[in-house]
């Protein structure tokens, strides 16, 4: 690989700086690597490999230890240690620092005193630094992705009632007559209603039952693609995004979508006259 590569160097023990891991894990020290799938893909390399970069006309051997989702300069960013990089440059030093402040400090309050201090250090020669809150960005990336997952999501919820309206609208002229008879014997709308709904929750239930967990596989499997065909492999953040709980709202989800494609069919059963229901063969 000839291309020139952004290189972003750390130091300190903040973790992973908030990159989220797809395997491998955040370097520990100088000498070891952590890029995204596109550099990978570019070098043919994987995680564990040795790699030999070239700054300022100093050649580094630099293994790399994990992958992390990092859409920065398309993928082609390395990020380590800055003892990595001070082999080639002796004089590098920090340009930014980040600031993790423990919970309950009034952020505005600390960025204040920060910036009066920051203020009273400067001089002639040096430029004033600047303390500002850092914004959490979410990547245009990961933004297209939702969208269209939820866009699709919602095409399927849609499908699903159109479904179990035709179901039960084929199901309810098939025994119109004996909703005549049930009619004649003296069922009231309401009841007519509730017998037309009630046709469909066991079916509802066994379809949220089997449609979440092949739903979450196929949710998986989709965005991946997705992934993939822009390059880049997925951390497990943006992948495994439902809890236990959203589970179960997803599968009673699936009875709440055969209620509401019952209730066409239902208001026509209940308004259907006795007399007509009892003609129809």
């Amino acid at each position: 690989m000839t291309d020139q590569l952004q290189a972003l160097a750390f130091t300190g023990d903040n973790s992973s700086y908030g990159y989220r891991m797809v395997s491998g894990r955040w370097f520990s020290g100088p000498g070891e690597i952590v890029v995204s799938t596109p550099f990978l893909t570019a070098t043919h390399t994987k995680v564990g490999d040795t790699v030999v970069l070239t700054s300022h006309g100093k050649q580094l051997t630099v293994r790399i230890v994990g992958e992390a989702f990092n859409p920065e300069n398309r993928g082609r960013q390395v990020l380590t240690d800055l003892g990595t990089l001070r082999a080639a440059e002796p004089q590098l030093r920090p340009d930014t620092y980040n600031i993790v402040l423990k919970p309950g400090t009034d952020k505005g309050a600390y960025i204040e005193a920060l910036n009066t201090a920051l203020a009273s250090t400067a001089t002639g020669t040096l430029s004033q630094a600047i303390a500002e809150a850092a914004e959490t960005e979410i990547e245009p990336f990961i933004v297209i992705i939702n969208a269209l997952t939820g866009l699709l999501t919602l095409l399927l919820i849609t499908v699903a009632a159109l479904g179990v309206l035709n179901m039960v609208v084929l199901e309810t002229r098939e025994r119109v007559h004996d909703l005549g008879v049930h009619k004649a014997l003296g069922m009231t709308p309401k009841q007519t209603t509730a017998m037309v709904i009630s046709s469909v929750v066991v079916t509802g239930l066994i379809g949220g039952v089997i449609g979440a967990p092949v739903g979450v596989i196929l949710q998986r499997m989709t965005v991946t693609d997705m992934g993939h065909t822009a390059g880049f492999n997925l951390p497990a953040s943006v992948l495994d995004i439902y809890s236990t709980a959203e589970l179960v709202l997803f599968g009673v989800g699936g009875l709440a979508i055969a209620v509401l494609g019952s209730l066409l069919p239902a208001g026509w059963a209940a308004r259907t006259r006795t007399a007509t229901a009892l003609r129809t063969e």
